[in-house]
């Protein structure tokens, strides 16, 4: 049975899902439609997640909190936990399979939707600012957790092995992304399993079930997804799409 918290927070990532999921998991869009999706994913969180990690650790949370958060962070600044690469770099690395350029991933001179300053911004905040299981739960549950979460929690998601999921995964089989350009996906799944576990244990682990610090977790990890929410609805806009053209979910 889940805790009522986690519950709370289970009932949000259930909601983790947007409507132009449907278009990136299929064929049709153009080089420069990915762009602009990836370019807002790596600017906004992707290259600077070691960084918003740190903050969080940097609060000084308990012993066991740290060495969750350290292991996190070594890994996705170094990769040295799965492939040696840091995670960041493997993300730049699929886009050169993709044959889209770096520069148009990577150029500070292209701008991003505002709604993508105004989401980056709440991450900001959430990891800078006490108490510490706030950005916790912000950043190891909700950005790092999908809508997948409550399945992934009680067993029933069952992954096909690696090298199948990597030969069906749109960027490959839609877009042709060389699979040897896709070892983000592989670090993902060497690492994933104990972050997600780590994850809710930091936070369940230090929180009481009910009470103004649970509220108060809650409450951050809502207005992400309200965020993230608009966010995901800008860049698809950015992208030329729109919501009656979906054509199914994820």
């Amino acid at each position: 049975m889940t805790s009522r918290l986690q519950e709370r927070l289970l009932a949000i990532m259930d909601r983790k899902n947007h409507w132009a999921w449907a278009h990136l998991r299929g064929p049709g869009l153009t080089r420069d439609q990915l762009a602009v999706h990836f370019r807002h994913e790596y600017r906004v969180y992707v290259r600077d997640f070691p960084v918003l990690l740190a903050r969080v650790l940097g609060q000084s949370p308990p012993a066991a909190v740290r060495s969750a958060l350290a292991e996190n962070l070594y890994e996705e600044q170094t990769g040295k936990l799965s492939l040696g690469v840091a995670h960041p770099e493997l993300f730049l690395e699929m886009m050169d399979g993709l044959g889209i350029p770096r520069v148009a991933i990577e150029d500070e001179s292209l701008p991003l939707e505002p709604e993508a300053h105004t989401y980056r911004a709440l991450l900001d905040r959430a990891s800078a600012s006490p108490p510490w299981v706030v950005g916790a739960a912000v950043l190891t549950i909700f950005v790092e957790g999908s809508v997948h979460e409550r399945a992934e929690l009680l067993g029933q998601r069952a992954l096909p092995p690696i090298e199948e999921a990597l030969r069906v995964h749109p960027m490959v089989r839609h877009y042709g992304c060389p699979p040897e350009r896709m070892r983000l996906a592989r670090a993902h799944r060497a690492v994933e399993g104990g972050h997600r576990r780590d994850a809710w244990e930091m936070v369940l682990g230090h929180v009481p079930d009910e009470g103004p610090l649970a509220d108060a977790v809650a409450s951050a990890v809502a207005a992400a997804h309200a965020a993230w929410m608009e966010y995901r609805d800008a860049v698809a806009r950015a992208m030329g799409l729109r919501p009656a053209e979906r054509t199914g979910a994820p």
